[in-house]
């Protein structure tokens, strides 16, 4: 149940050097998704991750972000404020990401490829004290770095919940959704550094 994304670079800011990620637009979420037998009988969770520290250089090429886990919320609509608490509670405990021995979540980039229509970033992602090298595709209108991917938990040493059995079971894929705004060059307000 864990986050992290990249951002393409271009020349749109390359009037820039290092640009601090807007926390306060910028927004990164995640879909879990259920399965098993009896899966109807549980609910898919929509997890929000603000962005803790984040940063874009332009004339680099690079992008590095952090997540504090204990930031991450489950928005879940649909549920109840309990049902919320208790799902926001075994994300965050030993059984997932293990908060408190692996509180943040990272990602710094490595190279950047450029083609038409978006940028694939590379990079590092280290979730629950596991690194893995991965490339997101990003895109880049008006000034917002967006885009998607998929992310399997048992690569980053994650086991899926399981309840009943594995008669419902949290899937292992989860889909990461952003959209990344750099602060502006004169210190807006919500810039992270």
């Amino acid at each position: 149940m864990v986050v992290l994304i990249a951002l393409g670079l271009t020349p749109t800011l390359s009037f820039a050097q290092r640009l601090d990620i807007d926390s306060t637009k910028s927004t990164f979420t995640l879909h879990v998704f259920k399965s098993g037998l009896f899966s109807a009988l549980a609910h898919d969770h929509i997890i929000q991750a603000p962005v803790a520290l984040g940063s874009i250089d332009t004339q680099a090429n690079s992008v590095e972000l952090t997540f504090n886990v204990v930031d991450m919320k489950v928005l879940d609509p649909g549920e109840t404020d309990s049902n919320r608490k208790d799902i926001d509670a075994t994300m965050k405990g030993p059984k997932v990401l293990d908060g408190a021995q692996f509180p943040t979540i990272s990602f710094a980039s490595s190279s950047a490829k450029a083609s038409v229509d978006r940028t694939d970033v590379t990079g590092n992602l280290k979730i629950h004290g596991a690194s893995r090298s991965i490339t997101v595709p990003v895109t880049v209108r008006d000034g917002k770095y967006t885009g998607s991917l998929t992310l399997k938990q048992t690569d980053f040493g994650i086991t899926p919940v399981k309840i009943a059995g594995g008669a419902v079971r949290v899937k292992d894929e989860i889909k990461i959704e952003f959209a990344i705004v750099p602060a502006s060059r004169n210190g807006a307000s919500g810039a992270n550094h």
